[in-house]
């Protein structure tokens, strides 16, 4: 039988702090700025999830396809026993390479990295049942901070960072990100990522202002979130959903432009904010890649480029990467 394992180092307390100390921050900064990660409440997770069944949004089919074409042939190749996720959610991606171990009668530890307790033990027991042998160690965190506490390996390692949510970050916080990883690795060990290339303008832009408004509903819900969590009087109905490509810095950004002057208080913080009308409030960068760019970044975090494996039409990229020798 598996076992199943979990250790928080971040509960709701310390989430809020953080939350209240990103949202003093970014609101006192010009431009303004506010963290995706504050989407995700369940509201915006379910939005989330209707946005990756929108046909202009293609990133999750894409990669899909790639995992299932793809994802067996490299377990079985690579034979990792230890598996960690970055950002795991509901682990959906991650089944298809355990069902491929789990066929070569590996004995496989889980290892989650994931800020929501209850998604991963749900998702935990779907994994379980599915595969009774799997052992799952969850630790509940930002996989940008908590990393130090992923458990040492048990053999082989592969690490998943999926979803091209590498491009959610800037420069230096991925190079920061990618080093930790770069700890995490042993000689042999892997790191798979998933990353959106670089493409025409219109079908990114498209991907992030979709028909149907359901992207401007799951932008404007940031402000929902903050409302709740940290009393806050945003009226997110009067902020318009911006999208734009900066071709220099190859990123979609997503921002919420203030359709008339705006007077935010958010208690809290004993923050006031005035904003202008037609001030935005940066909301999101999206990066995207070309394999260039992609080894620029791993050899900037000790890694190098192992697999490029993309689609036929070049439109995302799931880049197997491992340690880069160390220079004599």
């Amino acid at each position: 039988m598996g076992t199943y394992r979990v250790e928080i180092h971040a509960d709701a307390f310390a989430r809020l702090k953080t939350m209240a100390e990103d949202v003093q921050r970014g609101l006192g900064a010009r431009p303004r700025w506010l963290p995706p990660k504050y989407f995700y409440d369940a509201r915006g997770s379910q939005l989330f999830d209707e946005i990756t069944r929108l046909p202009e949004y293609y990133l999750t089919r894409v990669e899909d396809a790639l995992l299932a074409t793809h994802g067996p042939a490299l377990v079985r190749e690579l034979q990792p026993r230890d598996l960690v996720e970055l950002g795991s959610g509901f682990s959906v991606k991650t089944r298809r390479l355990l069902a491929a171990g789990a066929e070569a009668g590996a004995r496989l530890r889980y290892t989650p990295v994931d800020v929501d307790a209850e998604t991963v033990a749900a998702a935990a027991r779907v994994l379980m049942t599915a595969h009774p042998a799997l052992d799952v160690h969850a630790v509940i965190g930002d996989f940008e901070r908590h990393l130090v506490h992923v458990p040492p390996p048990v053999g082989r390692r592969l690490v998943l960072f999926l979803g091209s949510t590498i491009g959610n970050l800037d420069p230096p916080a991925r190079e920061n990100l990618l080093a930790q990883v770069r700890d995490l690795l042993g000689p042999d060990d892997q790191l798979l990522l998933g990353v959106d290339l670089v493409k025409d303008v219109a079908v990114l832009e498209r991907a992030y202002d979709d028909a149907a408004g359901v992207t401007r509903a799951f932008n404007r819900n940031v402000l929902t979130v903050i409302n709740r969590a940290l009393g806050a009087d945003f009226e997110p109905g009067a902020f318009r959903h911006h999208v734009r490509y900066d071709g220099m810095a190859d990123r979609i950004e997503m921002h919420l432009v203030a359709d008339t002057p705006q007077t935010v208080r958010v208690p809290a913080l004993g923050l006031r904010v005035e904003l202008e009308a037609g001030e935005s409030i940066w909301t999101e960068s999206s990066y995207k890649f070309t394999r260039p760019s992609v080894e620029t970044m791993l050899a900037a975090a000790g890694l190098r480029l192992e697999r490029w494996l993309t689609d036929p039409r070049d439109w995302f990229a799931l880049v197997v990467a491992g340690v880069a020798p160390r220079a004599a």
